[in-house]
């Protein structure tokens, strides 16, 4: 079953992103952590009749987000080894001395943006969309608390935002699921609140962690 405990949106104020908007031409890569971030980016740029320039290099955390970027038509010239926010600050190259546009969730996690001005580069970050915990159908918690095999989690804010629509239920609710967790930041979320991770792919992604679950027969 589906049970969202997320509802995205963009934020209320894009006067900070229009500025960034005006001034690409200053910027040498923008760093896109997720597919919401580039999803309210072209969005914009598309309301203000405006395209990434050609020279702005662009770089995407996973394929997911690469997904999301070229659908818009735009090309994707880096992908880290590793699908997290971290090695894609790490292995970014070259930005020693460049400038990196940076938009990212209202909650989002700043290792990435620290790591690229640890390492030289000039770094705005631009908050361009949060996170809401989701409304409930009350038919879907009721089918939720029959039970479930398998509790899938794909971001920090799943498992924040299923605990703050549940309450203190949430542990219980689960019972005896399988936890399984896209990558390590959503594992140590899910373990921070009280819940035993099961499952917890190599690969970072959503195709990722659908195969280790057909590869555990869940």
């Amino acid at each position: 079953m589906l049970f969202p405990t997320i509802e995205v949106r963009a934020v209320t104020d894009l006067s900070k992103l229009d500025r960034a908007i005006d001034a690409l031409s200053t910027y040498h890569w923008i760093t896109f952590p997720s597919p919401n971030a580039a999803d309210v980016v072209f969005d914009r740029l598309l309301a203000r009749g405006l395209r990434l320039q050609p020279r702005l290099r662009i770089a995407a955390v996973g394929p997911g987000t690469a997904q999301a970027i070229e659908a818009r038509g735009a090309r994707v010239d880096f992908i880290p080894s590793q699908f997290l926010g971290e090695q894609l600050g790490r292995e970014l190259t070259p930005v020693t001395g460049l400038r990196v546009l940076l938009p990212r969730a209202a909650r989002g996690r700043e290792e990435l943006g620290s790591i690229l001005m640890r390492r030289g580069a000039s770094v705005d970050e631009v908050v361009v969309y949060d996170t809401l915990p989701a409304s409930v159908d009350p038919r879907d918690l009721v089918e939720l608390e029959r039970g479930v095999d398998v509790a899938t989690f794909t971001s920090p804010s799943t498992v924040e935002n299923f605990f703050t629509l549940l309450g203190a239920r949430a542990v219980s609710v689960l019972g005896e699921a399988c936890i399984a967790c896209i990558g390590p930041v959503t594992a140590s979320a899910a373990r921070a609140l009280g819940l035993t991770v099961h499952l917890e792919p190599s690969d970072h992604s959503i195709p990722g962690l659908v195969a280790a679950l057909d590869a555990e027969g869940a």
